[in-house]
């Protein structure tokens, strides 16, 4: 018997995130707006680059979680053998981990949000699956393992029952 667990976006999540950064993409605009002087007729130029930019990729944000909305597909599946999910870009990436070459898992605290921290041993398995970049921000080199990070922010649970769940299926 192979049980599967498969945990859907809670939309309530989303929607609070998605209003957390639109709070947050106004608060940047009217500081972009200060910055070309609107308000004061004074241009200031690192206000104006900086905020722009940080405006730019927050839109981006918006966008993909508007897009994210109607996807009824797992945020995060979990069986016997293995697990996937796509709370994080990293772990979106590598997909599918097995639970053979995990070594440890742990609860960390990243900003605001609580993140369970995979560690994978078996590196050879996983080499090749995503680009350079996202291997450097996963690639522990002083331990030569993999840390991945799964989020609970969108999905039905939260943080500390998603950690007791892949606890669950690692001692399987």
């Amino acid at each position: 018997m192979n049980e599967e667990i498969k945990l859907y976006r809670n939309s309530k999540k989303t929607k609070n995130l998605l209003l957390y950064a639109s709070a947050i993409s106004i608060l940047i605009a009217i500081m972009l707006l200060y910055g070309i002087g609107t308000f004061d007729g004074v241009f200031k130029i690192k206000l104006s680059i900086a905020s722009g930019a940080i405006l730019l990729i927050m839109l981006v944000l918006i966008f993909k979680i508007l897009a994210s909305i109607k996807d009824k597909s797992p945020l995060s599946q979990m069986d016997t053998n293995g697990f996937s999910g796509r709370t994080t870009p990293v772990a979106k990436a590598f997909g599918r981990i097995e639970w053979q070459d995990v070594t440890d898992l742990q609860l960390n605290k990243v900003g605001g949000d609580t993140l369970v921290a995979v560690t994978i041993d078996n590196i050879a398995k996983y080499d090749g699956r995503v680009s350079k970049f996202l291997w450097k921000l996963a690639f522990d080199e002083q331990n030569s393992k993999l840390n991945l990070m799964y989020s609970a922010s969108e999905v039905d649970i939260n943080a500390e029952e998603l950690y007791e769940l892949f606890l669950k299926y690692w001692k399987k």
